[in-house]
């Protein structure tokens, strides 16, 4: 089969400043600097703030920028607690934020340099995410953010961070979820440090790593791919499959972290930009298993992915020989079923779960209603034109799935 070409696109990019390398995180101080920027507040969860060996190299790192560590980010993305850590933010007198760990902390910290930059009530603020499902972000004032991630689930080169409201931690009359979007969100700059990801318990990394390992996976599918994204998924897919396969067998060593790292930015690489993401078909799925269901994102992402992409090639091309090059199975005789297997194979090496009854989320009688926000998702936008998903159709990969 002839290699599809490309149709006319326009690319429009700005990514944060990247910095790669084992103890790069010394180097967080110049970063800071770099910015224009004199005091930073780490913004992280207890886990992380609690574990020396990632907490004191950051520090170290930051030395007389650290202006102080909030350690208070839970995986409920909560807009009470960035508010909590706004407190922290106005009494350390802080002009930069540094976000430390897995997917939550890095979406805390994007959504607390949204209400630094603002002056509305909170009342105001938690009104408007119940109504419109999002933050306003304010036209200056919004502090810039380096990430430093520590997990794989691909949260650190975003322009769109997760949020969710509470009654109980936050003024609004009921609960809501949703995101915060806008190009200025994007990371000031990014640190990645394999020493730190490999100091991550390997269950953690297991769970956050089919969620990033999802992004590049889609990316060569989505509807507004290019060959920039297609040339960053297909080489951070191709490490980040032999570095799963090597964590799953419990082999682990420095190059494996290498790999993971290197592969986890480069799945990034471009899938966040002012037009768009080229998140897709399975990040519709796991959202519509996560947001009303106690299923934890990497284990949504590691169930339905091989039954999502069974549908996708039932459906369309998919790109199959992208993703079969991408992840090692070109000479297959039957691409796309070496995809699937592939992506199953790497899931179940991982020890994550490959069937929705043996985690706590919906029973069969829910598939539809759950169908229907998965199609109601915004990610359904990026499927592939050709693709017209009906909800007996995403049914169909929830009862396969099950």
């Amino acid at each position: 089969m002839a290699e599809s070409l490309a149709e006319p696109f326009r690319f429009e990019y700005d990514p944060a400043t990247v910095r790669y390398g084992p103890q790069c995180v010394s180097q967080l101080a110049s970063e800071v600097t770099a910015l224009g920027c004199e005091r930073a507040l780490v913004v992280t969860g207890a886990t992380v703030g609690e574990t020396p060996a990632v907490i004191e190299p950051v520090r170290a790192g930051l030395d007389e920028r650290l202006a102080g560590v909030f350690a208070g980010t839970t995986p409920k993305k909560r807009l009470g607690t960035a508010y909590e850590a706004l407190t922290q933010y106005h009494e350390a007198d802080v002009d930069c934020l540094v976000a430390v760990g897995g997917g939550s902390s890095l979406d805390v910290a994007t959504v607390l340099s949204v209400l630094a930059g603002t002056d509305r009530d909170p009342a105001a603020v938690g009104a408007e995410l119940v109504e419109r499902g999002t933050l306003s972000v304010p036209e200056s004032g919004v502090p810039p953010v380096i990430t430093v991630p520590t997990t794989l689930a691909g949260a650190d080169l975003s322009q769109v961070a997760g949020v969710t409201a509470d009654p109980a931690t936050c003024p609004v009359e009921e609960p809501a979820s949703g995101a915060v979007s806008d190009s200025r969100l994007m990371p000031a700059a990014a640190c990645y440090d394999p020493e730190l990801v490999a100091t991550t318990p390997r269950a953690v990394l297991a769970g956050s790593a089919m969620n990033g390992f999802d992004k590049g996976i889609e990316t060569l599918y989505a509807r507004n791919r290019t060959p920039v994204t297609d040339a960053t998924a297909t080489r951070g897919l191709g490490l980040l499959a032999d570095g799963l396969e090597t964590l799953g067998a419990g082999e682990a060593d420095e190059t494996t972290f290498q790999r993971l790292t290197q592969g986890i930015l480069l799945v990034q690489y471009g899938i966040s930009r002012p037009d768009g993401t080229t998140l897709s078909l399975i990040h519709a799925l796991g959202h519509g298993l996560t947001r009303t269901y106690d299923v934890q994102q990497g284990a949504a992402h590691a169930i339905v992915a091989p039954h999502a992409l069974a549908y996708l090639f039932e459906a369309v091309d998919g790109h199959r020989d992208l993703l079969a090059g991408a992840l090692g199975v070109t000479d297959a005789a039957d691409p796309a079923g070496a995809v699937v297997e592939r992506v199953a194979d790497i899931a179940a090496g991982l020890g994550l779960p490959t069937r929705l009854r043996d985690v706590d989320g919906p029973d069969r009688e829910a598939f539809p209603a759950v169908a229907e926000a998965v199609l109601a998702d915004a990610f359904m936008t990026n499927a592939p034109p050709e693709l017209e998903p009906t909800r007996e159709d995403i049914v169909g990969v929830l009862e396969a799935a099950w």
